[in-house]
């Protein structure tokens, strides 16, 4: 009898001892307890030592660091009809508790859905040249339609960055000969260009040289020097058709 005294006695001691260090919380810098008493919202505390009156109140910690979320790669069709496999990295953190544990089951599974779809219907309104040269842009036109939708649930997504844009074989031996042939109308234009700087320079050089019989005598001399350096065997000197009229006497 003594004992079984005993033994409900140091029951009756311990229980009270349990129940106040269950009440005692440590909530991390970066965590939030968001309370609810008898199921209705009460407050959010932390961080730092929380009390906790159980079975009156309950608590759910809400990590508020940022979260790193890999988007798995997504079959997108591109405004110009082009079929890319796109995977993308989602940068996002709780700021609000409440609304993180109150207005969503699991934000963390709600974002990673939002993610994919938006990435998909993001994408689909910009054409390949855009996706591949311009992802600066597009990135930050998914990360911003994200945020708003993201908002009500007390997220807040700081960055998202398109990791791969995959192309099938076909699709990339097309961008290769597109780029080919851009290059080679490159090269055409700027010989044409040339060309036609050059000519430019020949009338104007024919229209001194028409005015100044000193002028195509100079040309005369300077074309016979450049000559003279040559190496082969035969030289040919002209002679301007001024110099064969006086050596004639052929006014004419």
């Amino acid at each position: 009898m003594i004992e079984i005294l005993e033994q409900s006695w140091i029951i009756v001691v311990l229980i009270p001892v349990f129940i106040i260090l269950y009440s005692f919380r440590i909530l991390r810098e970066y965590e939030r307890g968001v309370v609810f008493l008898l199921g209705r919202f009460w407050k959010v505390k932390g961080p730092g030592l929380v009390i906790i009156i159980p079975i009156l109140q309950q608590m759910v910690r809400v990590d508020l660091r940022t979260r790193v979320l890999d988007v798995p790669e997504q079959d997108v069709i591109s405004r110009d009809n082009v079929s890319v496999k796109v995977n993308a990295v989602v940068y996002f953190r709780a700021i609000d508790a409440q609304k993180a544990i109150i207005q969503v089951e699991d934000f963390m599974m709600a974002t990673s859905q939002l993610a994919q779809t938006t990435l998909r219907s993001v994408l689909g309104q910009h054409e390949l040249d855009e996706m591949l040269a311009e992802r600066e842009r597009i990135n930050a036109d998914i990360q911003r339609s994200l945020d708003e939708q993201t908002d009500a649930w007390g997220i807040k997504v700081s960055n998202v960055e398109l990791k791969h844009v995959d192309l099938d074989e076909n699709m990339i031996r097309a961008i290769a000969k597109q780029a080919e042939a851009e290059r080679l109308r490159r090269a055409k234009v700027i010989d044409a260009e040339g060309e036609f700087q050059a000519a430019e320079n020949f009338f104007k050089a024919a229209k001194v040289l028409a005015q100044q019989n000193e002028a195509i005598q100079l040309r005369y001399l300077t074309t016979l020097q450049a000559i003279a350096g040559d190496k082969s065997n035969t030289i040919v000197f002209p002679l301007p058709l001024e110099i064969m009229r006086q050596l004639t006497g052929n006014k004419s």
